[in-house]
């Protein structure tokens, strides 16, 4: 759907300007915004690379498992039937941390792994039991549709690709954005635990 939507933007866009006379134009924002798209690509991915390094000794050096022991009422409120230690949550509490942070990019590899091995979870209650495992169906669990919920919704506190893009193209104060980003994204992520809840409550027929 979003390609169709694209390509229409961009057909368009080039019938418009061969209608109103601006076809050339047109030529020279596809060179100059190419350049531009190339040099903004090498700015994140310098801000990518470091923070997510940060992030990979953090893990190694045990800072990931504290916080997710200090964040592990909010984890297991969020997500009360994943076992306890299992591997899902160290993923998922990269991937809050990094949204958290404002790191949609370095989000998104923990996300992943998160969302395969929820599936995997998933899977291991469906069969148990089943001689012909061949009957699992895969469906997204109350986890998987939780987390992408919540990742969607991605409370941030610094929004850190957002300042970069603002400082890309000039602006005076980029990390203005900052407050209004948290209470955008604050009240988001709440709407976003809310509706889970109903949700799973609704499913499980009012039943605690």
């Amino acid at each position: 759907m979003l390609n169709i939507i694209w390509a229409l933007m961009i057909i368009t866009g080039i019938i418009y300007g061969i209608l109103t006379g601006n076809l050339m134009n047109i030529s020279n924002g596809f060179v100059d915004y190419s350049k531009e798209a190339v040099s903004m690509c090498i700015t994140m991915l310098g801000i990518i690379g470091f923070w997510g390094g940060i992030m990979n000794v953090g893990k190694n050096a045990g800072i990931i498992n504290s916080l997710t022991r200090m964040i592990s009422p909010l984890i297991r409120f969020l997500f009360p039937n994943i076992p306890r230690g299992h591997k899902s949550l160290e993923y998922i509490t990269m991937n809050i941390i990094a949204n958290v942070l404002g790191l949609g990019w370095a989000a998104t590899p923990p996300g992943l792994k998160a969302m395969e091995e929820l599936g995997n979870l998933e899977k291991e209650r469906k069969t148990k039991g089943y001689e012909n495992k061949s009957r699992y169906v895969r469906r997204a669990s109350d986890e998987m549709c939780t987390f992408l919920i919540i990742n969607i919704s991605s409370l941030q506190l610094i929004p850190i690709n957002i300042i970069a893009y603002r400082s890309q193209y000039g602006s005076a104060n980029p990390s203005l954005i900052v407050a209004p980003a948290i209470i955008a994204t604050l009240a988001s992520t709440v709407a976003g635990i809310i509706y889970c809840k109903f949700a799973q409550r609704k499913k499980s027929g009012g039943k605690k």
